[in-house]
């Protein structure tokens, strides 16, 4: 890395081009954006951070943290146009269009997105394997903040699948949910959630600052068979621990419930908490179909005005095609 950046990486200082590059980040692909990649600061941990270019100075900075499912590469998770030999990995996501049509949808504020990886391809295997690992991550969250902290930015941490133990390793290294995570995102990756360990910090943080949104998608996983054995055990998967999550909160917050033959939606707070369980009576697996299907677009936008004047349906058809990259 260079000293340059490891200079305003820590103090949070901005220096800008004329074409208001961020120091440190290149101008890349067709849709107006700058990124860097961070890949020698966090043990076996790599960064790519994606930032539309021009900067907007005077919009609201939208800091949103992915941190990728088990298996998948930074590149698999933005995705691209696959042709004929390509990895099916890379339409499966598709992060980088959710996250174009976003920006052009408000195209008056700034949403950068930080890929979070573990070299191991595996957020659970990595924190088993690195010594203070919910620190790291505390410590990753807040210096990757700092950079725009001229911007005061509201922060997003997301995950899918094992990216759930990304956030959850961040909540379990604070005393509370600290007021500037503005969203936390679970997108088929609640594994990991312990009501003993989460339930009184996301009440807290839910109850104590009126800015704050919880969005949880899951689908009923504990009906799949695959390979001849079930997918998840009986209380490991995200309808056990979602559902779960829910009954808690339930204690809490008054929520409305409206359910048919395809979700069951639960909700709370004016709708900052949302909750959407996909039902499967056909014991399909929906894991990624989740994300693919305007997960991402609809894990950022709901609950604001942005998700009132949508074209687009959660679980419904892709709205990002023009936005992927070739």
């Amino acid at each position: 890395m260079k000293i340059c950046f490891v200079l305003y990486f820590i103090t949070g200082l901005f220096f800008y081009s004329n074409a208001q590059l961020l120091q440190g980040f290149t101008a890349t692909g067709a849709f107006n954006e700058q990124e860097i990649t961070i890949s020698n600061r966090w043990k076996d941990v790599v960064i790519s951070i994606n930032a539309p270019l021009p900067f907007h100075p005077k919009g609201k900075t939208y800091l949103v943290f992915y941190a990728l499912p088990n298996g998948n590469s930074i590149e698999w998770t933005k995705g691209k146009q696959t042709n004929s030999g390509d990895d099916w990995h890379f339409d499966i996501q598709h992060i980088a269009a959710q996250t174009r049509y976003i920006r052009n949808a408000d195209s008056k504020n700034n949403y950068i997105v930080a890929y979070v990886m573990a070299a191991q391809k595996s957020w659970p295997a990595w924190k088993r394997n690195t010594p203070d690992s919910i620190f790291i991550i505390k410590n990753i969250v807040d210096s990757i903040a700092s950079i725009f902290t001229l911007f005061k930015p509201s922060v997003i941490i997301s995950s899918h699948s094992g990216g759930g133990s990304f956030v959850f390793g961040f909540m379990d290294a604070v005393k509370e949910i600290p007021d500037n995570i503005e969203r936390l995102i679970f997108i088929d990756s609640e594994y990991g959630y312990i009501d003993s360990m989460h339930q009184t910090k996301l009440t807290n943080w839910l109850r104590n600052n009126k800015n704050t949104k919880l969005v949880v998608l899951a689908y009923n996983d504990s009906v799949v068979i695959y390979n001849g054995k079930p997918l998840v055990s009986p209380t490991g998967g995200t309808w056990y621990r979602s559902r779960l999550m829910q009954h808690n909160l339930s204690a809490s917050f008054n929520f409305t419930t409206v359910a048919d033959t395809a979700f069951i939606i639960h909700k709370a707070l004016h709708e900052r908490i949302m909750m959407i369980f996909k039902e499967n009576p056909h014991a399909q697996i929906y894991h990624t179909e989740q994300v693919a299907r305007n997960g991402f677009i609809f894990s950022i936008f709901t609950t604001t005005p942005f998700n009132n004047k949508k074209n687009y349906t959660y679980f419904g058809e892709r709205v990002y095609e023009k936005y992927i990259d070739k």
